[in-house]
Order: C-alpha cells, then structure tokens, then sequence
C-alpha cells in the first residue's frame, strides 16, 4: 500500500509508431524517480495514465538535457529509442533545443535532428554480435534478441517472447525478443517483445535497431538503409560498417504528441 500526496502534476503523453510514453518534465526536480510504485501506477491503462514506460527530462551540465527511461513495471531500464525519439521532441515543444540537440541516457550521449517532421536519433556503435541456435543476439542500447520467422502475422509473440525472454539463454537479465520477417531487399516486418512490459508492443526503436544491423551481419540483406515496419508504423535506420563494427547508427521515425493532462499523486 502506498500513499500519493495530494498534488497535481503536469505530464505529457507521447507515442512513436504506437510505442508510447508517459513524459515529465522534471527541470525543477519535483517529482520523486524513486517510487517505482508510483512510477508503475501512472504507466498502468486500467488505473493510471496508461503507457509502455514513464520518461524524465531533466537538466543536464554536459548536454542539452537528460533523459531516465522507466519500464512500464516502475523499474529504470536501458536505452529506449523510440523514447528517445519522443523525449528530442519533448525538448523542442518545451524550447530547449531547436532541430538539433545532444543529450544524456543511461547508455550514454545521443545526438538527434529534426528533419521533415521525423526524428533523426543516434544510436551506439555496436561490435558484438552473438549467434546461438537460429538466432542473432546484440546490444543497441538494450539487449535483443532477433530470430527470423514466417507468417510473422500468425505468430503469438507474447508466449514465444516470453519463453525466451525468460529462458535460460539470457539468464536472470533476460533479453528483448524480436521475430523478423524479409518483405523484399531492403525492408523488413517485425514484431516485438519487451522486457519490462512483459508483453508485445506497437514498436522498439532499439530492436528495430537491432534488427536491422543483425538482418545486415547474417547476409539477409546488403542493404545499409533499411525500412523497418512494425505494427505500430514504419520506421528506418540507416548505417556504416567498417571492419566488422557498425557506426553511424541513426533510428529515424515520428514521435507525437497526444495530449497533455495533469494527475493528482
């Protein structure tokens, strides 16, 4: 049982390609990251605001902000990049950065532009790539697992994300699931299961992430300009390769706005 004080408090919610986000602009560091209770109630669609994580923009003294990412379970988790998409747009709304902006997660600095109405975020280099079985492990900020499929429509990702997710591959940590699908040379359908949510969501931005580059490594594809469709929306990402390591990462997609609200806690 946990007490909310009688408050109200202004948040944001924002989603990319269905992937959404409780946003809160923490600046003047009054709302309490720590309750990850609290945390959890606000993502909850039944008794809360409702949403697949709670994002904090706070000030930052290197960058232009800083971004904490929350799983819907109320725990602070790795880099979200569909998040990060949304939280570039956040900052933009609120005047803190114009089209282009740096700022700080938990993996790191990202940089990111807006361009043409889309979200142009940078993501980490990425080296180690792992198989096992039919599958290709990665790290793009968080952990995915990627594995290909057919008739990915029929597929029930929640048991088999959960399966693997939870098995003994990954151990304790556990690991984002992907299921792909080849469409033609340069695009790929995918259907996700995230930790955290402990469900399928509309969209990943680091597996879409990570898909992409794992479709590149095993020879599935040549393409280094990849459309990524999700259930939620189509997505791209585009990169380098150079001596096995992939550089030049950017995930690029929409991030909106929905509405604004205030709740009492």
């Amino acid at each position: 049982i946990y007490i909310f004080v009688c408050m109200k408090n202004q948040f944001f919610k924002y989603q990319g390609t269905g992937n959404d986000f409780v946003m809160i602009d923490n600046r003047q560091n009054d709302f309490d990251i720590k309750n990850s209770k609290h945390i959890a109630h606000l993502c909850d669609r039944k008794f809360g605001i409702g949403a697949d994580g709670l994002i904090i923009l706070e000030d930052d003294l290197t960058s232009d902000f800083k971004m904490i990412y929350f799983n819907s379970d109320g725990c602070e988790s790795t880099m979200c990049g569909n998040g990060g998409r949304c939280v570039v747009h956040f900052a933009k709304y609120l005047g803190i950065i114009d089209n282009d902006a740096s700022f700080s997660a938990i993996d790191g600095f990202h940089r990111a532009k807006i361009k043409d109405d889309k979200i142009h975020l940078s993501m980490h280099n990425v080296s180690d790539i792992q198989y096992s079985k039919d599958a290709v492990f990665l790290d793009t900020g968080s952990p995915h697992h990627v594995e290909i499929r057919t008739n990915l429509d029929l597929l029930n990702v929640k048991d088999l994300g959960y399966q693997i997710r939870f098995g003994e591959l990954y151990g304790a940590l556990g690991a984002n699931v992907n299921f792909v699908e080849k469409i033609n040379a340069s695009t790929f359908k995918v259907r996700t299961y995230e930790r955290g949510v402990e469900d399928e969501t509309l969209s990943c931005g680091t597996g879409v992430t990570a898909v992409a580059i794992a479709m590149h490594h095993n020879k599935t594809t040549s393409s280094t300009n990849l459309d990524i469709l999700t259930l939620g929306g189509a997505l791209q990402v585009s990169f380098d390769v150079d001596n096995g390591i992939y550089n030049d990462i950017w995930l690029i997609g929409p991030a909106v706005q929905v509405y604004k609200g205030s709740i009492k806690w």
